[in-house]
């Protein structure tokens, strides 16, 4: 699809950076490189003590679109607020300061939307790259990701983890409004915001393309900061899950009594909200955590029409697990969710 440049919207680009000064030049390049040439970039130094705000700033004297600012506040959520403040464009956009885009990133992510119009979120595939390899769990998740975006069914497991990569969507600023953009300062931020696009119901575009290559090093922010810890993560989901797809008219079941389903169970109590426990381990059927008695798998017989929360992560019994389900006509996203 071939855009006049007289009809060329304005995209806007947010990037809060902090001492990324050594990945920053290759972010750049990557951003002015773009075939699609009709945009800003939002940059905000949130506190850097190298030479990243110098570096960004000689691209800025050279480049109009490169605006570049301080944060007035601290952290990844009052910076993207503040470059959000500053942008001017109908379709926005957030990049990484440490990560890579493909040259028709910008381009497609907006054709996507053109033709999708509102109430959608255009994204891509990713791929990881590093100096020395990718993990097996990092792999993975971009699988993982990846065959969510290639069919656009990011929100059947939005509970494992977040379904849409931070630094690579677009929206229309307007859907961006009606989400309440950055505003809610509750962590993490992208799978906060993911979350909101799947309260408002808003579809996501499938994609076929790689559209975004992700940095990973031992320092990078989503390894080193409390805001991604493990336990974060399983408020923001139990959040959502109360407030969205809670049926408080049925049973609530959780599966599994390892930290994460601990973890769940506290949080429960906690919002005073009732469940029954079960699990598989011989050691806990039977015994009391918090007070709640730990039944075995064959008490689901005795509750009807429960609502499971699922905290087994180990792969072989998640297949098990899902096979019982369907055995039983029950339904993912509306009788059971996979937490992990």
């Amino acid at each position: 699809m071939y855009i006049r440049r007289m009809q060329a919207p304005l995209i806007s680009i947010l990037t809060p950076f902090k001492n990324t000064e050594i990945y920053l030049a290759e972010c750049l390049e990557s951003i002015i490189n773009q075939t699609y040439s009709n945009w800003e970039l939002l940059i905000i130094d949130d506190g850097s003590t190298d030479g990243s705000y110098n570096l960004v700033k000689s691209y800025a004297d050279k480049d109009q679109r490169i605006k570049l600012y301080k944060n007035p506040g601290q952290g990844i959520i009052q910076a993207l607020r503040h470059a959000f403040s500053e942008s001017s464009g109908d379709y926005i956009t957030r990049m990484d300061s440490d990560d890579i885009m493909p040259k028709q990133k910008l381009q497609l992510l907006l054709n996507d939307l053109l033709e999708a119009g509102k109430q959608h979120v255009a994204t891509g595939q990713v791929k990881y790259f590093s100096k020395r390899g990718i993990s097996d769990g990092y792999q993975k998740y971009e699988n993982w990701l990846n065959l969510l975006t290639k069919t656009g069914t990011n929100y059947s497991e939005i509970y494992k983890e977040c379904v849409i990569a931070s630094p690579c969507w677009m929206i229309h600023r307007d859907d961006l409004l009606t989400v309440d953009a950055f505003n809610p300062n509750r962590y993490p931020e992208d799978y906060d915001l993911t979350f909101r696009f799947y309260e408002h119901q808003f579809k996501i575009i499938p994609s076929e393309h790689v559209l975004h290559y992700w940095r990973d090093y031992q320092t990078r922010t989503s390894r080193t900061h409390d805001h991604y810890a493990e336990n974060t993560f399983l408020e923001i989901k139990l959040h959502y899950f109360l407030k969205l797809d809670y049926d408080a008219s049925r049973p609530l079941v959780i599966w599994g009594a390892g930290w994460k389903g601990k973890t769940i169970a506290k949080m429960l109590l906690e919002n005073n909200i009732p469940f029954e426990w079960i699990c598989n381990n011989p050691k806990k059927i039977g015994k009391d955590i918090y007070d709640q008695p730990l039944k075995p798998f064959q008490y689901l017989e005795q509750i009807e029409q429960p609502q499971s929360i699922i905290t087994v992560a180990n792969p072989k019994a998640q297949k098990q697990i899902k096979t019982y389900f369907e055995s039983q006509q029950m339904l993912p996203m509306t009788d059971y969710f996979f937490f992990c």
